[in-house]
């Protein structure tokens, strides 16, 4: 189980006192996360998240209150902090900083089809409509410079193969970061695996983790989701999936020639940025029990069959 710092029910009563929310009924921790602790948290009122914030600048914490109050009056189903008896949204428990937020309805997809896909990218869409005019940012700490030096380290100490591989990414970084292309931006989640976000059927109910949101291209997010919604069973992209999540985020924004132009580039960007950082979880938590460690060959194959991309943008005529 993915719990770094353990909460008894003794603690949690005590916590929960400082809101409306009635008895405790029940709690457990979630298996799943890899950077935070996570509890499912049942009271009198209601079913609840409770989140130990176990990595990041507790400074940044404010900005993402923020961003879900934010997207949460725009009609997106966002979680967002609960605000105690004294309107507070940050809390402390147990030396973390802690955040209590409802339990959206809903499930993960395991096995994503085109209509799961359509509605994500018309979803993504709306978040980066809802966000780019809002005057937040926050700068990711995984961003081009991090990949660039830890794509390097990682490099040193490879096999040929993956060394041809690292260089060729290298390049893409280096060329992204002289260029800095002038594709639209937003406030981006940065995670939107299967694994935080909710259906029911077929419609969408939940987006959640927004620890890792920053403002960026609204394209790498896009890129981020369909290198995990739309995977093929040989490890490239599946072509149907692919293009209804594009179009489902075409039909709510449209995309530029620019994006067009770097959307192969974003793609084989995204799939490194999970590659190094999936490495680095695995080389420092590698003796830790408990922590669930994701495969980070996973991306380095799908990095490999970035190497042609045959998957483009739709674009309006």
């Amino acid at each position: 189980m993915s719990v770094f710092t353990p909460v008894d029910r003794a603690q949690l009563e005590v916590f929960l006192d400082r809101f409306e929310l009635g008895r405790l009924i029940d709690h457990r921790g979630i298996a799943g996360g890899t950077e935070n602790s996570n509890f499912f948290v049942a009271t009198e009122q209601g079913e609840y998240v409770l989140t130990l914030i176990e990595r990041g600048p507790v400074a940044d914490l404010p900005f993402l209150i923020e961003l879900l109050d934010r997207l949460q009056r725009a009609d997106l189903p966002v979680p967002y902090a609960i605000r105690d008896r004294d309107g507070q949204a940050l809390q402390q428990l147990n030396q973390r900083p802690a955040l209590l937020q409802p339990r959206l309805p809903g499930r993960h997809v395991e096995h994503s089809d085109p209509s799961h896909c359509l509605a994500l990218g018309q979803m993504l869409a709306r978040l980066h409509k809802a966000s780019a005019d809002s005057g937040l940012q926050r700068r990711s700490d995984r961003g081009l410079e991090w990949m660039s030096r830890e794509a390097t380290g990682l490099l040193q100490r490879s096999e040929p193969g993956a060394r041809q591989l690292l260089q060729s990414a290298l390049d893409v970084l280096e060329r992204l970061q002289r260029e800095r292309p002038a594709l639209p931006e937003a406030m981006l989640h940065g995670d939107l695996f299967r694994d935080n976000v909710l259906f029911e059927g077929h419609h969408l109910t939940g987006l959640i983790d927004f620890y890792n949101a920053f403002s960026g291209w609204a394209l790498y997010d896009v890129a981020i989701c369909v290198n995990d919604w739309c995977l093929a069973d040989d490890g490239g992209l599946d072509s149907r999936r692919a293009e209804a999540l594009l179009a489902g985020y075409a039909s709510q924004r449209r995309f530029t020639a620019l994006e067009a132009e770097n959307w192969p580039d974003l793609l084989r960007v995204a799939a490194l940025r999970f590659w190094l950082s999936r490495q680095l979880a695995a080389d420092r938590h590698a003796e830790h029990s408990g922590v669930l460690i994701k495969e980070p060959e996973h991306f380095r194959r799908l990095l490999e069959c970035h190497r042609q991309v045959a998957v483009g943008l739709p674009l309006a005529l």
